[in-house]
């Protein structure tokens, strides 16, 4: 006699305005932690940076569009570069940490910066107004991609430049992918579905060229670089992500609070296999990406 197997059940139908307002609260929540981080942002991403900034060809005089810009660290690279002459306007979701971005220009003594709470997806600038637009992990974390990069392209002058950095694949991100992993599998969440926001949706080979292209972009370039997350051991790794990460509280939704400390323990095991005599050292690659309008 023959059995039939049911069905496995159907992943939840992902809902992107849901999706929207948890990362926007998460990072009203997150904003002081992730700029108290910047000492460490600023290692980890400022090569990086100046490799996006270099491609962007962004220098004096420049028109600066930063898009999720968090905290603005890399604003702040931007709007050194650009000089009095040349304006940086830093937008993110969150108003919370734009509030830190605003404080960190000011600090620094850089009046060329302003700042706007914005959607990502929604951008609300004159047409045709920025030389350049940058983004710094944040394009991988929007529903819609493609009306991103549109709202990015509309934002462009002719001959400007569209730059962004995103997490390589993510068999070579083993500080991010193994976190993802356990959690995914503690709480039972199926695979992301193609097209679906998070760290590595744009990761894969040709992924974020072939979303340049779509959009528009032509002269589309990118460059692969290690780009390792270094902090004395494995502990202060985990708090770092665990106070800053977004993304992964979000996977943890549907874990009791036993469950998410049991995941980090697990997470914190898992990454000790990085240390070394020289402390901690995740693997991590970047992919910058540029594109012309």
């Amino acid at each position: 006699m023959s059995t039939i197997t049911p069905a496995a059940p159907a992943a939840p139908a992902f809902d992107a305005a849901r999706y929207k307002e948890t990362t926007r609260a998460q990072w009203q929540d997150a904003a002081r932690a992730w700029n108290e981080w910047s000492p460490l942002l600023r290692d980890w991403l400022g090569p990086a940076t100046e490799t996006m900034l270099d491609m962007a060809r962004i220098g004096p005089g420049c028109r600066v569009l930063d898009v999720a810009a968090g905290a603005g660290d890399q604003t702040l690279q931007a709007a050194r570069r650009v000089g009095p002459a040349g304006h940086v306007l830093a937008t993110d979701i969150a108003p919370a940490i734009l509030e830190f971005a605003w404080a960190n220009a000011r600090a620094a003594g850089l009046a060329n910066v302003t700042t706007q709470a914005m959607d990502g997806e929604a951008i609300d600038v004159a047409a045709e107004s920025f030389d350049a637009v940058i983004s710094r992990v944040g394009l991988i974390y929007f529903p819609d991609q493609q009306k991103a990069l549109a709202g990015m392209r509309r934002a462009l002058k002719p001959g400007g430049h569209v730059a962004a950095i995103v997490y390589g694949p993510a068999e070579r991100n083993g500080f991010f992918a193994i976190p993802v992993g356990i959690i995914r599998r503690r709480a039972g969440l199926p695979p992301p579905a193609p097209g679906q926001p998070g760290p590595f949706s744009l990761g894969g080979p040709g992924v974020l060229e072939a979303a340049f292209h779509k959009a528009g972009f032509r002269d589309v370039e990118t460059r692969s670089l290690p780009a390792p997350v270094r902090t004395p051991n494995a502990a202060e790794c985990v708090r770092f992500e665990k106070e800053s990460f977004g993304a992964l509280h979000q996977m943890m939704a549907g874990l009791d609070a036993a469950g998410r400390e049991a995941a980090w323990q697990e997470i914190e095991e898992a990454l000790g296999a990085f240390e070394g005599s020289d402390g901690f050292a995740g693997p991590c690659e970047m992919i910058v990406g540029i594109g012309v309008k």
